[in-house]
This record gives C-alpha cells, structure tokens and sequence, in this order.
C-alpha cells in the first residue's frame, strides 16, 4: 500500500463512528477501565449482546489481543444478523468500523480498507461517505459512553436524545435515556426524575433492570413501598440477572435490610464468582452485622461471643476475596485488620498476629495525606486497645496529627493524645513525656506563646528534659 493510499486510509479510520473514535477511556488507566466495564458497573445490557462484545473487542485490542478481539466481533455481526435481519447493515457499521480499526494495526491495511469500504456503501445509501446521522448508530455510541465511563452520562443521555427524536416509541432508546437520566447527580426543577423511568417500563415492560432503577427512586422520595413491591416483581420476573439482583441489594441495604442484601448479592454471586465488588459489598453487609452486635452491653455481646466470630470470618472471607481480585478499594486492608483486632478479644485464635500483618501491608502502600492520618487513627487505636502498647500509640497518634491536614481524624487523636497525657500525669505530676504532649498539642491548636512559657517553666522546674521533646 503506497504511502498515499495510507494516508487516504487513516482519514477514513477517524471518520468511522465507533469505540476507537468515541475517546471512552479518557483518562483512565486500561486497568481501571476494564474493571469499571466488567465488574463495577451493574448494569449488564444483556439485551443488546453485540453492544458488549464489541466493548470487549476494544478491551482486547487495547490489551494486545487482537485475535481473540476478532471473534469477538465475528459474535458480534451473527448476532446482529440474528436479531436484526432487517437492520443488520446499519447495525453493524460500528461492528465493521471496529473491525477496520483492529485490522488496521494488525498492519493489514487491505483488510482494514475492505471494511472502510462496506462502511462506506451503506452511507452511501444515505449520501454520506464514511457517517450517517441513524438513531440506531446514535443509540449504539449511547450504550456504549452508558457502559463505560461515568464523566460522559450526559453525552450519553444526548444519543439517545437525538435517537429518540427520529423513533420517539423505541423502547431500546427511552430505555437508555431513562438509565443515563437516573444517574445524573442533578436534575432541573421542571423535570420529574421518575418520568423517563415509567415511560420506559410502559415501552418495554420487560426489562426488569428499569423497575428496579424506579423502585430505588421511588425510596429516595419515601414511597418505598411502590418501590418494594417493584423489586420483588422484578426479582420473581429475573431472577437469576445480575444487574437486577445488584440493584435490588441496593434497594434493601438502603433499608438496612442486611439479610436481604446479602442473599440478593450471594445470588448474583453465583453468575459472577470472581467479582471483587460483589465480594466487597457481602462483606461490607457482614461487617456491619459485626458493629451491630458489638453496640451491645459487654455480656450480651460474650453470649453471642460465637455469632461475632462467625460474622467476622464471613465478613474477612468476601473483603479478601474483594482485596485480592482488586487492589483499589480504599481502606479495605485497615477494615479486615480491625475485624481481626475485634475477633482477638473474644478469643486466642491468634487474630491479632493477622491484624497486624493487615495493617503493616496498608503501611507499605503509597498514600495520599487523608488515607495515611486515617491509618495512623487506626493502628494507634490497636496498639492502644488491643495490644496495650501507649508508647506505639502515642507514636502514630503524633505521626497523624503532624500530617497538615484538617479533618475529623486528626482531631480525634489530637483528643486521645490530650487524654493519655492527662491520664498519665494524674499518676505523676513530673511526666516529661506526658508535659511534652500536652506542650505539643498546645503549639499544634496555635497557642505558641502559651506553649512557649509552660516548656520554660518546666524546663526551669526540671520536669522536662530537651531530649523529652515530641518534634
């Protein structure tokens, strides 16, 4: 292929509406981005299978498999072929468009320039070279910003706008703008966030997944029993759909309806094994289950000593499964570390050994200034309560407040290092350490000046030595 000929090519490539031209990875991280289409985002799209399969050619081709990226288009046009028999050449342009692309970098140019040319027949048809203005292409690039980021839910909300204006009726496209609607953060004063919602389920009254998106807008405007009785409608209709299972352990964990939550996620669980979000949200559901029997009076909590265990063990096995599946989510090594602190003082199981390796493997990840604070809290609090180490404690309790930053953490041990100091000099009077605490904590609120003439006078007094110093 001459170098003109080339060139021709790579214009035509970036005239083609498809995953390539349509910038959905943004500033993400390959890594991140296929996390979010495959186990983040709940929502499956499992009636529109040609739409995730070329999603996932375009992940295989980032990822450097081009072969396997190829059979998942070749999935793609059969299945367009099988359920769009009337429509398959529209259908399919961003199928050919993607094929083109991929063909392209393989360096197979003729390949590559075949599949421009069937892109460019079609639209022909239209008077267009390379695009056409089709709603079924504007609702295609609309499922697909759908699945794939969530900066882009208004651009995706706009595709099926613009589909709808040419098909009104079409349930595939209110059913996207009706999803893309109920994830935007805003809504104008002159809408209804429940509108698009129960036209969409008028349209099409079986797609389950909308129901549930309903139902958890009708329990944000306290009409939660409309809602319930949606998910369990949807539940008993697809039972066994994930994203509608997802949805509805969202409905029942906003009604702290834990045992509920759990076996709606348990369920999906069963299709998607090796979900690290699943994993995490089960555990997180345990893990809360923990905190409710611990808010009880100290000999209630020894008679459901083995209840406690059992739910810790539940609760760890999800969020290590979650942890090691995924490495992103924020603090998860600190919540197991803390649920084997809890478990060691109810038994000799060697817990705290496990807590400590917990907290030691967060220590060794690189830290932004609020997660650090957050964790020096917390195994401050473990050498403090679980392991009866004050001089440890101390040391991380300083070490977070010396972090400049304000939050609620800093305050909390700034408190707990104003306590153990008063704690320890009511035992003793001349407690350098404890007056260096307290002297630092006064420079720390601002009060220098103050500060200033308590360290001269005990320095005078000699309660507090220059090498007691805290800084």
């Amino acid at each position: 292929m001459s170098e003109a000929t080339e060139n021709s090519l790579e214009r035509s490539l970036r005239q083609l509406k498809c995953h390539f031209t349509w910038n959905l990875i943004g500033e993400k991280s390959l890594d991140e981005f296929e996390d979010r289409v495959l186990h983040k985002d709940e929502f499956q799209n499992s009636e529109f299978k040609a739409t995730m399969l070329n999603i996932s050619a375009y992940i295989k081709h980032c990822r450097g498999q081009n072969e396997a990226a190829l059979e998942c288009l070749k999935q793609a046009e059969e299945i367009i072929k099988r359920e769009h028999a009337g429509q398959a050449k529209i259908r399919s342009l961003v199928t050919w468009g993607n094929y083109a692309w991929i063909y392209y970098h393989m360096g197979q140019h003729e390949d590559a320039q075949n599949y421009v040319d069937k892109v460019k027949e079609v639209c022909a048809e239209f008077s267009s070279p390379y695009r056409i203005e089709s709603p079924e292409l504007d609702g295609e690039e609309g499922w697909a910003r759908l699945k794939c980021t969530t900066k882009q839910i208004e651009r995706a909300k706009v595709c099926f706008a613009k589909a709808l204006e040419k098909k009104p009726r079409n349930s595939e496209f209110t059913s996207g703008w009706a999803i893309a609607s109920s994830r935007l953060d805003y809504w104008p004063p002159s809408q209804d966030p429940i509108d698009p919602l129960r036209k969409a389920i008028r349209l099409n009254p079986d797609n389950q997944y909308i129901k549930v998106l309903l139902a958890l807008k009708l329990q944000r405007m306290k009409e939660e029993d409309e809602g319930e009785r949606l998910v369990e409608e949807a539940l008993k209709e697809a039972p066994d759909a994930t994203d509608v299972l997802r949805s509805a352990a969202k409905f029942y964990r906003n009604k702290h309806a834990r045992d509920e939550t759990i076996k709606q996620l348990r369920k999906a669980l069963e299709s998607m094994p090796h979900n690290p979000y699943l994993h995490y949200h089960i555990g997180s559901c345990y893990r809360s289950q923990v905190l409710q029997i611990l808010e009880q009076e100290e000999n209630e909590i020894y008679e459901e000593k083995e209840k406690l265990l059992e739910q810790i063990e539940l609760a760890v096995k999800h969020l290590r499964e979650a942890s090691e599946n995924n490495g992103n989510f924020f603090g998860i090594y600190p919540t197991i570390a803390n649920l084997y602190a809890i478990a060691g003082q109810y038994t000799k199981a060697g817990y705290y050994e496990e807590a400590e390796c917990y907290f030691q493997k967060e220590f060794s990840k690189e830290l932004v200034p609020a997660a650090k604070q957050a964790l020096h809290l917390r195994y401050g609090n473990f050498q403090l309560y679980q392991m009866k180490c004050a001089d440890k404690a101390i040391h991380h309790f300083l070490e977070g407040v010396k972090i400049n930053l304000e939050s609620k953490e800093r305050e909390k041990m700034k408190v707990k290092l104003q306590k153990i100091a008063q704690k320890r000099l009511s035992k003793n009077e001349a407690d350098s350490e404890a007056l260096a605490l307290l002297v630092f904590l006064q420079e720390l609120n601002g009060e220098t000046q103050q500060a200033n003439e308590d360290l001269e006078r005990d320095l005078d007094s000699g309660n507090l030595s220059a090498s007691a110093s805290l800084e």
